[in-house]
């Protein structure tokens, strides 16, 4: 007896192979995309302008070693990633840090102390706390206390990270406490960070609580747990599956192509592109198409790049804003002989008081991942020091490697409070931090883009820009986007996908 079912399914499959996607873009957000689209037999093309696939999930080898640039592991809040590496990678080994704990450095007289633990975005729970008082000094304290006398604010919210805390715990709080974390992490000034996106809920909890310190432990009382995950060996292991598992789905993925153009042809797109390709699913290269017809495009560029490509397809004043320049970082990675580093003696994070010196801060990694010291042995370390804040080029900026080099030991050991002079080998990235959803006018901008691609069948968008920083999130929006583009191509259910 023959299955009703069965023929309606077979359309459908038929339809889905009959569906082409392209992508623009290789980052983890435009691979995560192409195989949401590819997993339910969509013929999909990865194009990717530079010559290597994974975006902000790099690799370097030095000494031996192959160490992770740019990100390195993912928040679990959500679950998006760990189903991800479930889906790709089944057999990789997850595993959490050993030790994830965050110093701040640059103090009076050159001391350093762990951040209070009891602390949201930096902001304490407690100016009383001795772990607080050890960075804000006597008087710092005092100041911060006055927020438990003022009235709380019972007319409108102050967006302003950084005013907030000045006007209720006063300036050391914010420059010592608030500042540290908010530029070596995202490369914004507090002023710059939108409490009502940052910390949701914290201006009608300092209302309900009557301060602003009562408001954090209100929200720490409150909050989900959250924690760090990442994979034994490095993250690109995780662009390596997807790319194997895009291959085996007969998806084409190639570098060095730089699409320059989208049109609306019909019921159809057609992608401009322009280059000599490597074809990264198969062993030969040559010059490629002059353009590509697609059903559905997925933009996973930057937003200047998302911009460009997708404002003359759309026609919407969405995309007539002038993206933000971004933060211009480098962050420099050491591999060092330094035992008097085996017991991790400012955690795992060092976040330097801004103007105290030319780094904004530093990861070991070696202390924070148990894999990594595993691989490089006793007495050896690795550490990631970054330059470039909101208020000029990094320090690094326009010194040759060897120069760069030397700056960086000469700041971690200021950071870590022990001497770091044997440099047994160093890598430099430069990178442009993406304003995260936090960031005043953002979030805005990026929902107002979102939308105006919403509205136009056969389009979506992708990538931190529109999805806040962090692979979790970036993972999750692109997982959601592929889902709504490709139930439109496939199911014609009105989502103008």
């Amino acid at each position: 007896m023959t299955d009703p079912a069965a023929e309606p399914l077979q359309e459908l499959v038929a339809h889905a192979r009959d569906t082409r996607v392209v992508v623009v873009g290789g980052g983890i957000a435009g691979l995560v995309a192409a195989w949401e689209c590819a997993k339910v037999g969509m013929a999909v093309t990865v194009v990717e302008a530079s010559s290597r696939l994974g975006g902000v999930i790099g690799t370097a080898e030095a000494s031996g070693l192959r160490l992770d640039v740019g990100a390195t592991c993912w928040s679990t809040r959500g679950g998006a990633v760990r189903r991800l590496v479930d889906d790709v990678l089944p057999d990789a080994v997850v595993v959490r840090p050993r030790d994830d704990t965050a110093w701040i450095a640059g103090l009076p007289k050159g001391a350093a102390a762990p951040l209070p633990p009891e602390t949201l975005l930096g902001i304490p729970a407690n100016p009383w706390d001795e772990h607080v008082r050890r960075i804000i000094g006597w008087g710092g304290t005092w100041r911060a206390y006055l927020d438990r006398l003022r009235p709380p604010l019972t007319i409108g919210s102050e967006h302003s990270l950084g005013r907030l805390v000045t006007s209720r715990m006063g300036e050391k709080v914010r420059d010592r406490l608030v500042a540290p974390l908010s530029i070596d992490r995202f490369g914004l000034d507090p002023d710059d960070v939108d409490v009502e996106v940052a910390a949701p809920g914290l201006n009608p909890a300092l209302t309900r609580t009557g301060s602003l310190g009562g408001a954090v432990a209100d929200l720490l009382a409150d909050a989900p747990g959250s924690s760090i995950e990442g994979l034994d060996g490095g993250m690109p292991q995780l662009v390596a599956a997807l790319h194997a598992r895009l291959a085996d789905r007969g998806a084409v993925v190639r570098t060095g192509t730089t699409a320059t153009g989208l049109v609306r042809d019909g019921e159809r797109w057609t992608v401009v592109l322009t280059g000599v390709a490597q074809d990264r699913s198969a062993e030969d290269s040559g010059p490629v198409a002059a353009e590509l017809t697609a059903d559905a495009v997925i933009v996973a560029t930057d937003e200047a790049g998302a911009r460009t490509l997708l404002g003359p397809a759309i026609h919407d004043e969405a995309f007539a804003a002038v993206p933000p320049a971004g933060i211009a970082r480098e962050v420099v990675t050491l591999v060092v002989d330094a035992p008097a580093l085996d017991a991790a003696p400012r955690g795992a994070h060092v976040h330097a008081v801004p103007g105290s010196g030319a780094a904004t801060g530093l990861v070991h990694e070696t202390a924070r991942w148990e894999w990594l010291a595993r691989d490089a042995g006793p007495g050896r370390h690795v550490l990631r020091v970054a330059f470039g804040g909101p208020s000029g080029a990094p320090a690094t900026a326009g010194l040759p490697d060897t120069e760069a080099y030397v700056l960086a030991a000469r700041e971690a050991s200021t950071l870590l409070g022990v001497p770091v002079e044997r440099i047994v080998a160093a890598h430099r990235d430069r990178f442009t931090l993406v304003p995260p959803t936090s960031a005043r006018g953002q979030q805005e901008r990026a929902a107002a883009a979102r939308s105006a691609v919403a509205r136009t069948r056969g389009l979506a968008v992708v990538g931190a820009w529109v999805a806040g920083s962090g692979l979790a999130q970036v993972v999750a929006d692109a997982h959601a986007e592929a889902d709504r583009l490709r139930r439109g191509a496939l199911w014609g259910d009105g989502s103008h996908a």
